[in-house]
């Protein structure tokens, strides 16, 4: 019964937090739940589950009181992190308006699609010169938006070898974050990853399936340590 209530009081406070703040979809006019409003209720519940299992085991046993205290805290860091992301990414998508790379919003990270036909030669890692400048805006973003870790995936169709496919992977990935980190994005916040023809996201009996999976995705994830 404790642990029904500390769930009770939890869920309370995460339906009150999206309760309290609705937007207008710009497309539909309907009101929806703000992405802020979202990351604080989810932040709200687990928070105070969290807080229940601190509280109960502390001494005081009083797991009621952790999960609220628990629950509030949550919400105010899940509401922070939304608001943090929702910054960077409408600040991205200015400034990869028009360039050919997609920009997705997975929870509350970032996914940014960079076909190879616009970043590479075929069969090359050296990035273009006609997109270094578009990373280079990207960087800029990336520089004032410190409490995120970029992971950098690079991918290929199955033209050619596995291991020529691996090797030419991880080189492109590598030289994005390299561009990224000469533009003062630090080393450490960047990890590359080479996939090769493993991960494909359409079938490569077509040209048009090759040049989707030959791609490198950036990945933003906001570090819930730092909020």
């Amino acid at each position: 019964m404790k642990y029904k209530n500390t769930l009770l009081a939890s869920l309370a406070i995460g339906s009150l937090t999206v309760s309290s703040c609705t937007t207008a979809n710009p497309y539909t006019g309907e009101q929806q739940v703000s992405k802020t409003s979202r990351n604080a209720a989810i932040g709200a519940i687990s928070g105070g589950i969290l807080g229940a299992v601190i509280g109960n085991n502390t001494g005081s046993g009083d797991s009621r009181k952790g999960a609220i205290i628990g629950a509030l805290g949550g919400a105010a860091i899940g509401a922070g992190i939304g608001q943090y992301m929702d910054r960077q990414e409408a600040q991205i998508r200015q400034q990869l308006a028009g360039t050919g790379v997609s920009v997705s919003r997975v929870g509350n990270d970032l996914v940014l699609n960079m076909p190879s036909d616009i970043t590479f030669k075929t069969g090359q890692s050296d990035i273009q010169s006609r997109f270094a400048s578009t990373l280079s805006s990207v960087a800029l973003v990336l520089k004032n938006y410190s409490k995120t870790r970029i992971s950098i995936a690079g991918h290929t169709d199955s033209d050619g070898s596995q291991s020529f496919n691996q090797n030419l992977s991880v080189q492109r990935a590598e030289s994005v974050a390299y561009h990224l980190n000469s533009y003062g994005v630090p080393g450490p916040r960047m990890l590359t990853y080479g996939y090769g023809e493993s991960r494909p996201i359409a079938e490569n009996s077509s040209a048009h399936g090759k040049a989707l999976n030959r791609r490198v995705e950036l990945r933003i994830v906001p570090q819930q340590s730092q909020f």
